[in-house]
């Protein structure tokens, strides 16, 4: 069993069998959830460079000793940031359709279609040591290739944006759900800032018209939930 938490924005972390990945470690001042709340990690996920992205993944890597996982290019950046080369992730990092493997948990990097001032914008499907299946998007409209991720992994929880303006709004989540076969979806990147969707009742009335009401979680920054792979 894998138990997945969200701090607010695209911030989470998962954890199974004794390690921790966390995700665009951005904690907005909002969501009363900081970086301290996090006393360990194993793996620190950035999909790209942007400050609302990227956060504390220098101090948290710094302090905890974890790994950066980023692309070439973004990985760079962060290095030159602080980050100890031998933090980094494949020494360089990685890129799309590339897998990398700690301590029992697997990461492959997938396309997002966005912006990024280093590398390009990436999402990841990460998969623990216990067989729990999770897809952060990271910032992105919908497309086409979803319906391959879908089809190549069991995903069990896909962490998918709902804001609008500058990521997918919840009626492209929506299809997005049904494209990616996931059995639960959390939507992210939402309320932060005044210019985003301030709710995510959007997505619940698209997944019902789309038969897929079960598959919603709402979860409040700080909130956690436990998942179990698919079939147990």
């Amino acid at each position: 069993m894998s138990e997945l938490t969200w701090y607010g924005h695209s911030a989470f972390s998962i954890q199974a069998s004794g390690v921790r990945v966390v995700i665009d470690p951005f904690f907005a001042p909002s969501s009363s959830c900081t970086a301290d709340s996090i006393d360990r990690a194993d793996v620190v996920l950035v999909t790209h460079d942007h400050g609302d992205h990227v956060g504390d993944a220098v101090s948290l890597c710094r302090r905890t000793g974890a790994l950066l996982g980023a692309i070439v290019g973004t990985a760079d950046k962060l290095q030159r940031a602080g980050i100890p080369q031998e933090q980094i992730w494949n020494g360089i990092g990685f890129n799309m359709g590339g897998t990398l493997t700690h301590k029992g948990i697997s990461v492959t990097m997938v396309p997002a279609y966005h912006s990024s001032d280093s590398g390009a914008p990436a999402g990841y499907i990460v998969r623990m040591p216990d067989g729990v299946t999770i897809y952060h998007a990271g910032d992105t409209c919908i497309f086409s290739g979803m319906e391959l991720w879908g089809k190549l992994y069991c995903i069990d929880v896909a962490l998918l944006p709902v804001g609008g303006v500058f990521t997918m709004d919840a009626q492209q989540a929506a299809l997005a759900c049904s494209m990616l076969h996931c059995r639960r979806v959390i939507p992210m990147h939402w309320g932060t800032f005044p210019v985003l969707a301030q709710s995510t009742d959007a997505l619940q009335l698209e997944l019902d018209r789309l038969g897929l009401a079960n598959a919603f979680v709402a979860l409040q920054p700080g909130q956690s939930i436990t998942v179990a792979p698919a079939g147990v």
